[in-house]
């Protein structure tokens, strides 16, 4: 068997000063003994913070979605025209009263090309 010789890590009194100073030093220490004051308060705060900051931007993209697909009247959804006179009842009742029902002549509607006319 192969001989694996001990690494010994150096002790803190063999570091520079500077080693133990640093700021990533110092947090991971002061960590130990107030883990959440140093970590949990601060993501937690994270968190909160950036439901507050996200709300606008949410709704800002649903209203935009409600601008797109909007409601439609009932002429919008029937694809009538504005220009189009409005239908009365009464007018079209006295429209076609007027009318001569009794000489009338029937006529066949052209067929479009391949399509059966319905004549046997």
């Amino acid at each position: 068997m192969p001989f694996f010789p001990r690494r010994v890590f150096p002790s803190r009194r063999f570091q520079g000063s500077s080693a133990s100073q640093t700021l990533g030093a110092r947090y991971r220490a002061a960590l130990k003994h107030h883990p959440f004051a140093l970590f949990g308060l601060p993501f937690m705060t994270t968190m909160v913070a950036g439901s507050f900051f996200l709300t606008p931007a949410t709704a800002m993209r649903y209203e935009r979605y409600d601008r797109k697909i909007r409601r439609m009247t009932k002429e919008e959804q029937l694809g009538l025209e504005k220009g189009r006179r409005k239908f009365d009842m009464k007018e079209e009742y006295y429209r076609l009263a007027a009318k001569d029902l009794d000489n009338w002549e029937n006529r066949r509607v052209k067929r479009l090309e391949g399509e059966p006319d319905g004549v046997i």
